[in-house]
């Protein structure tokens, strides 16, 4: 059932997010920041310039739109896969071509949202954005509609690739960890999905700091002409270790947030689509 596919991807993402957002905010401004000397300094100036609230900041948009994301995200898997397999055992080549089509099929929609998060994320004082929609309409107004899809081909390179492998390391280990013939339990799945984020991040980290670094570069960060001279600018002054900037973060988010959008998923299929026989 597509439409449940779609329902429970959207539900799962949204409770995923909300799990890992201060990570995430900590993250984005080490990537797109130099001014901090680590993950405490960021997190403990983040605290004393803007007390916990700081941590959350850009994460109602994200939020309340990620189900949209998600639900392409899982939505496009299931039915890609389904179409590859013709109810057949998925090899590995199948799972992760359907991981980089859904992946593919998400960069449109997760642009301009991960563009006014990060945006948000960024801002360490009052003043240039109030709040998601104003933020939108300060892009709109100085860039046009195309501001909203700043550091997009950065995005299609991380998470094309980065989707195939996303599923991939997800169906072996919960393959792993299930008794031949029966349902994956509940530590299958989240052993599964942390290990799946995990793996995905420490892939996707040097194209995710370039990403951050061209989405601020219009909110008054440093101005590049896109991906490859974002790239040797950052290794020119901040050498190959800039590109890793935040994978520590990545890793120790990825775990939780991707255990809990696993489990949230499969346990919404199996409520919406219950087994018959």
């Amino acid at each position: 059932m597509p439409f449940m596919e779609f329902l429970a991807g959207s539900i799962s993402g949204a409770l995923g997010l909300a799990v890992g957002h201060p990570l995430d905010t900590v993250k984005v401004r080490l990537q797109a920041q130099s001014i901090y000397k680590g993950i405490f300094h960021c997190m403990s100036k983040t605290y004393s310039n803007e007390g916990l609230r700081g941590f959350f900041k850009g994460m109602s948009f994200p939020v309340l739109t990620m189900g949209i994301t998600n639900s392409v995200v899982f939505g496009s898997y299931s039915n890609a896969l389904a179409y590859l397999t013709q109810g057949k055992p998925a090899s590995a080549a199948q799972v992760f071509t359907a991981g980089c089509f859904s992946g593919m099929m998400q960069v449109c929609v997760n642009a301009p949202i991960d563009l006014v998060k990060v945006r948000l994320q960024g801002q360490t004082t009052v003043g240039r954005y109030r709040g998601p929609v104003h933020c939108v309409a300060v892009i709109l107004k100085e860039d046009g509609p195309k501001g909203l899809f700043r550091g997009g081909l950065a995005i299609a390179l991380r998470d094309i690739p980065c989707y195939g492998l996303y599923f991939l390391p997800y169906e072996v280990t919960r393959k792993a960890l299930t008794t031949s013939g029966k349902e994956p339990g509940t530590f299958a799945i989240l052993m599964a999905g942390g290990i799946a984020g995990v793996m995905t991040w420490a892939c996707a980290t040097p194209m995710d700091v370039v990403k951050a670094r061209l989405q601020m570069s219009g909110a008054g960060g440093r101005q590049y002409r896109g991906v490859l001279h974002c790239m040797s600018v950052s290794f020119r002054e901040e050498g190959l270790r800039v590109f890793f900037k935040g994978l520590l973060l990545n890793s120790l988010r990825a775990f939780p947030v991707n255990a809990v959008t696993f489990l949230s998923y499969e346990s919404l299929m199996r409520m919406f689509c219950p087994p018959t026989g």
